[in-house]
This record gives structure tokens, sequence and C-alpha cells, in this order.
């Protein structure tokens, strides 16, 4: 490959898309394109505006929203209307908002060239739901992660009260379930395996061997960071 590639990671919620994107982008030397922090840093930004969940006021809203964009040892930084929100983007609430409002083509519409830019370059792990379906359809290499909701919500469970949040298992397992009805049957860019993706069930698999697994696979195509 002449250009550094486009790597795109999908799947539901809890999947381990993040970590493990993470970890391929350090050892690729790329950049991590969290493209869901995206989504919630615009529903952080409309709770914080009182959005009322009306439809009619919402492209506005977000039209008027200063979404930024800052890459800091490799680390992607979000700050909203001048507030550095990154750290407060990961509650259930904004979770489930931002799946909400990620459905409306206007909050799609203001994003989708912001992604693009960033990887015009190549050399970018996107993560997301729509990453190779959608946003960068022409990715050279695509991944479909996935796993049980039992596993999903266990571990999104540990990463809450890791955190300090108090919340049980029960709410977390119905969070997901809300969000993967969501974010599968939303008339705008809903949930889908890229046909030409490489699908991984992580579910009893340890993060290590998921990448392990995934930079076998991205050096057979050609990406690694000695190219």
């Amino acid at each position: 490959m002449n250009r550094k590639p486009v790597v795109t990671i999908d799947g539901p919620a809890g999947a381990g898309k993040s970590t493990i994107s993470r970890e391929v982008a350090r050892r690729l030397c790329f950049l991590y394109l969290d493209t869901g922090a995206l989504y919630r840093a615009v529903a952080y930004g409309l709770t914080v505006r009182g959005y009322s969940g009306n439809d009619a006021e919402l492209a506005g809203l977000c039209r008027s929203l200063r979404v930024e964009l800052q890459n800091r040892d490799g680390e992607l930084r979000v700050s909203v209307d001048g507030e550095e929100v990154t750290g407060k983007l990961r509650t259930e609430e904004i979770g489930i908002l931002a799946s909400t409002v990620s459905a409306s083509p206007a909050v799609r519409e203001a994003l989708l060239s912001l992604q693009r830019d960033i990887a015009a370059e190549g050399g970018v792990v996107a993560e997301g739901r729509d990453m190779g379906t959608v946003v960068f359809p022409g990715a050279e290499v695509k991944f479909f992660l996935d796993a049980s909701v039992e596993e999903r919500a266990e571990r999104r469970y540990r990463e809450l009260i890791g955190k300090g949040e108090r919340t049980s298992l029960a709410e977390v397992t119905r969070g997901i379930v809300i969000r993967d009805r969501q974010d599968r049957e939303r008339a705008v860019s809903p949930l889908r395996v890229p046909p030409d993706a490489r699908i991984i069930d992580t579910t009893g698999k340890p993060i290590p061997q998921v990448v392990d697994i995934m930079m076998r696979i991205l050096e057979d195509a050609g990406a690694s960071p000695a190219r």
C-alpha cells in the first residue's frame, strides 16, 4: 500500500471495540478515531443545552454545536463548545441518548465530513457502528466485532463500577438491549456487518488474543508500522 490504510472496526455496544481499537492503533502507530465519542459529544452538548427530545429543534441545535477533536499522544480528546468533555461521555444516560440522536440525518451529516477529513490521509483506526458500511465504505481493512449480550453487559458493568458509578448488572443489560435495538432498527445508517468485513466473535476471548488475530490479518493485508 502506498498510503497508510484506513481500518474500520464496527460492532454493537460492549463488544470490546474501544479497547481493541486503541491497542490496534497503538501497535500500528495509527490515529485512533473513536466515532462513538463524537456522537456522545453531541448528546452531551444537547443535554447541556436542555434538549427536550423534540426532533424539530435537533437540526438547529446540532448545527450550532462546536465539536472539536485533538490528538494528544495518540489519544483522541473531544471538546464541545470549548469544554473538554472526554471524561464525561461514558455514562449510560449519555450512551442511550447518543444512540437515539445518531439516527437523525442532521446529526449524522454534521459529523460525517468531520470524520472523513480526519481520515483523508489514511493511517486511522476508525471505531463505531457504521464505519465500514457508510462513513468509510472504501476502507482497506474492515472488522466486525461481536459478543453475547451477557458478556457485553458484564464487561460494561465492570467498566462502570471501576469508574465509581452506581448501577446494577440488570440495569446495564437493559441498556445494552435497548441500544442494540435502536442501533439495528434505525432508518439511517443502522448497525450492519459490512459485506467485506472480517467477523470476530470476542465472547470468551481475552483482549490480547483478539488483537493478535487482527494484527495477523492486518499484516497479511500489508498494514504494519514498518510500511
